[in-house]
């Protein structure tokens, strides 16, 4: 039966019989949890929910990492009819206030006692929140045990099973599932409203064009808080597949070798790391090998252009590429695994040069494009059809079109009900003919394709009048081997400058190379060695650039953006404003004396 709501996914693992639906690491081995458990963990959670005195309707927030009884609680959730507010495990207790009071949660679940204490923090500012309950057993006060409402609800489905069957099957797909609050990069967090056909329907989308299977083995890395992960992970248990919660972001190397998956989802910031570590493993060593794997690239990438054009290559070419394959191409994928088939990527744009890279030595990345607001996926690309540079084609059931400003507007099951008790923000975003405003500037090739510019928010206009583009340049110089991250200044100003902040480890590498080992990150931004080396890559950008688009002044900054920062959102994205409020005195010294 074809699902048309979230408790119908969930119906259908009561027959999938999987003894390893997920995976999970404890004591330093990796457990399994059948599809079985699974079910009843989620009937008897369900059932406690009413021991908690939860009224369908009401909210439920979760801030945890990503772990087995994250989708427990979704599922139980859904199954109850009560929507889920999904909140970053990374942030403070000020930003979780705002959330639980705005979103108006009666039960808060955490995952630790370090989140539980955020809730705590929060809750005094929360008349609404009833109980806060911890997912580890811990020892302090003002809290209740998962294991204990687990406990009660398995005792109340028990007495009552058909209590549980009652309320599932009263779930249409027109109910709230969840509100995921967008990151307010522009001004105070909005929760986007999406229904369980708003899931259901980009999930069986999603799954028509992409290689999803019960054979899959999933590694879940990316917060399940973004909307993002939860799609990747809906489509997971729809084709009944086995999900590996890695430990963290920071295990997700280790994590890749021990569950050997065979797909994954990741934002462009991932990608950008392992593309670094290649890099600087190349840079170490010899001068042939160093030579080896320019040739293999070469190779690599020619062999990719014929298959964009769904050409094979020459008798010659093929036993090049074949000769790469063992000697260049396959090391690099063995840090994948031996099942790995594909990869995912969203969040923020992946550079053409990077998923070029991916593609020539054998690591498909599929690139997709979508909002919170859209469930989240509008376009991705899929086997049967991509275009690097592009984020593929419209998503079957989706609506879209280019509006006469650039902006991609969208329209379908997949568009949000609204914006949670903001009904003028919701009349902004959405308007009266049901088109979606993205805010995302666009275009759509002859075949299709749709390709992504910039954010129609984000433009910048020089004072001159010019409109400038900062991702495309920002992206082209962040693959600049010492760049981890560069953010364009220029919005009502003369010219551009960029703020860059140099990849720690380069810099170490550097110093270590050059007698500046003892120098601090600070010292070393100041080293004028340093400086000519971004001199270098801001003049190979430069080069053969219109006027309004070279860079003429640049600052470098010792440490990285980062969402504790306050820099960065969940997802990774830059917060604009936050950088040009914080580091203001500097900007304004690439200035000086301008005009400006």
């Amino acid at each position: 039966m074809t699902p048309r709501t979230l408790v119908d996914i969930f119906r259908n693992l009561e027959s999938l019989n999987k003894p390893d639906l997920h995976l999970y690491k404890k004591g330093g081995a990796w457990l399994p949890i059948s599809s079985n458990e699974f079910v009843e963990r989620v009937k008897w959670l369900s059932c406690g929910l009413e021991t908690l005195g939860v009224k369908p309707g009401d909210r439920i927030a979760l801030l945890s990492e990503n772990r087995p009884e994250w989708s427990t609680i979704d599922f139980a959730c859904q199954c109850y009819g009560v929507p889920l507010v999904p909140i970053f495990p990374t942030m403070v207790a000020s930003q979780a206030d705002y959330l639980l009071n705005d979103s108006g949660s009666v039960v808060a679940f955490a995952s630790t006692q370090d989140q539980a204490q955020k809730v705590l923090d929060a809750k005094s500012n929360c008349p609404g929140l009833k109980h806060v309950v911890v997912i580890d057993e811990v020892a302090f006060g003002g809290i209740l045990p998962y294991s204990t409402v687990l406990a009660d609800g398995k005792a109340a489905y028990e007495k009552d099973p058909s209590a549980f069957d009652r309320r599932a099957d009263a779930r249409m797909p027109d109910d709230l599932a969840t509100l995921i609050y967008t990151s307010g990069t522009t001004g105070e967090p909005k929760g986007a409203m999406l229904t369980q056909n708003n899931f259901v329907s980009n999930t069986l989308a999603g799954c028509s064009i992409l290689p999803f299977d019960s054979a899959n083995v999933g590694l879940s890395f990316l917060p399940l808080s973004h909307v993002f992960e939860r799609l990747i992970e809906y489509c997971y248990y729809y084709r009944g597949a086995t999900i590996a919660f890695a430990e963290s972001l920071e295990k997700v190397k280790d994590n890749l070798l021990e569950v050997n998956p065979t797909l994954f989802g990741a934002v462009p910031r991932v990608y950008e790391k392992v593309y670094s570590r290649i890099q600087e493993k190349v840079a170490k060593g010899s001068p042939f090998k160093q030579k080896l794997f320019a040739s293999a690239l070469e190779v690599g990438k020619e062999v990719l252009a014929l298959r964009a054009k769904k050409q094979t290559p020459g008798a010659l070419l093929a036993a090049q590429h074949f000769v790469f394959d063992r000697l260049v191409y396959g090391k690099i994928r063995e840090a994948m695994g031996s099942r790995f088939r594909f990869a995912i990527s969203g969040g923020a744009p992946l550079s053409k040069e990077l998923a070029e890279f991916f593609w020539a030595v054998g690591i498909e990345i599929y690139e997709g494009y979508g909002l919170t607001e859209t469930s989240p996926v509008i376009a991705v690309d899929c086997p049967s059809a991509w275009r690097l540079g592009t984020v593929g084609r419209i998503l079957p059931g989706v609506e879209a079109k280019i509006a006469d400003d650039g902006e991609i507007l969208t329209r379908g099951p997949h568009v949000m009900k609204g914006y949670f008790k903001k009904p003028e923000a919701t009349k902004e975003a959405i308007d009266p003919d049901g088109w979606f405003h993205t805010g995302d500037i666009g275009l759509i090739d002859e075949d299709g394709f749709l390709k992504i510019t910039d954010r129609k928010k984000e433009l910048i206009v020089n004072s001159n009048g010019k409109n400038i583009a900062p991702a495309p340049i920002e992206s082209a110089l962040k693959n600049e081997a010492f760049v981890s991250q560069a953010v364009l200044i220029g919005d009502r100003r003369k010219f551009l400058s960029c703020l860059f902040v140099p990849d720690p480890e380069k810099l170490s590498a550097w110093a270590e190379a050059n007698a500046a080992g003892g120098k601090t990150p600070e010292e070393l931004i100041a080293d004028p060695r340093i400086l000519a080396l971004f001199q270098e890559i801001v003049s190979r950008w430069n080069k053969g650039k219109p006027h309004e688009q070279m860079v003429r002044k640049f600052a470098l900054i010792a440490s990285e953006f980062t969402i504790e920062g306050g820099e960065l959102t969940p997802k990774l994205s830059v917060k604009r404003r936050v950088v040009d409020t914080k580091y203001r005195d500097l900007i304004d010294a690439l200035y000086a004396g301008s005009g400006d």
